[in-house]
C-alpha cells in the first residue's frame, strides 16, 4: 500500500479526500495538539481493527473518538451531564477527554469491550475540517508503532507507518502536550 501525504494548507482537495479515506474504512494520520494520531471511522470496526493491526496493539486497549464540537456528545454518548458541555465550552478544542456512557452506535471494538467511551475535540484546523467532511467521528490513538515514541510530526508518522496506512495530513508539528482526562460516574450525572 502507498501511503500518501495530504498538506490541507496547499491543496484545497486534502480535506476531501482525507475525508473519503476515512469514508471507505481507510487509515489516516491526523495531527492532534497533543501529536499524530491513527484514525480511522471509530463506527466501522474493521477500520478499527486495522488501527490495532497497524500499532500492533492489543484490541482490548480503548481507543478515543474525536469530535468536532460538543454538539457530537449525544450522538455517541449517553446521559451526558451538563458539566460535560461546561468542560467542554473551557476547554474544547483541546486536549481534555471526558469518558461518558456509550450509545450501541460505537461499537464495543472501538471501546475495547467497555461500557464507556472516551471523547475529546482536537485543536487542530485541519482534523477538525476532516472529522466534519467525512461526517464520523474518528477513532485515533498515537500514531506510532505500540511501544515506540509518539509522532510529533508527519514524518516522523511516515517513517513508522508508510505501507500500512493509507494517508497522513501533514499538519505541522505538535505541541504535543499533556491531556487532560474526566470519568464521570452516576453521581456527576446528577
Amino acid at each position: 500500500m502507498e501511503t500518501r501525504i495530504f498538506h490541507p494548507e496547499h491543496d484545497t482537495n486534502a480535506v476531501a479526500e482525507a475525508a473519503a479515506i476515512l469514508r471507505r474504512g481507510g487509515l489516516l494520520g491526523i495531527p492532534t495538539e497533543t501529536v499524530y494520531g491513527l484514525g480511522a471511522d471509530a463506527l466501522n470496526e474493521d477500520a478499527v481493527r486495522r488501527i490495532f493491526e497497524a500499532k500492533g496493539r492489543p484490541q482490548d486497549n480503548p481507543l478515543i473518538i474525536h469530535v468536532p464540537s460538543a454538539d457530537w456528545l449525544e450522538r455517541y454518548c449517553q446521559n451526558v451531564p451538563a458539566a460535560a458541555y461546561r468542560l467542554a465550552e473551557k476547554f474544547w478544542p483541546g486536549p481534555l477527554t471526558m469518558i461518558l456512557p456509550r450509545r450501541e452506535i460505537v461499537p464495543l471494538r472501538t471501546t475495547g469491550g467497555l461500557e464507556t467511551v472516551g471523547v475529546r475535540c482536537p485543536n487542530h484546523p485541519a482534523t477538525l475540517a476532516i472529522i466534519e467532511a467525512a461526517g464520523v467521528p474518528i477513532a485515533a490513538p498515537s500514531g506510532n508503532t505500540s511501544g515506540r515514541p509518539s509522532p510529533t510530526t508527519a514524518q516522523h508518522m511516515m517513517d513508522d507507518m508508510a505501507g500500512k496506512i493509507d494517508g497522513i495530513v501533514d499538519g505541522g508539528c505538535c505541541a504535543r502536550a499533556a491531556c487532560r482526562w474526566k470519568r464521570w460516574s452516576a453521581c456527576w450525572a446528577r
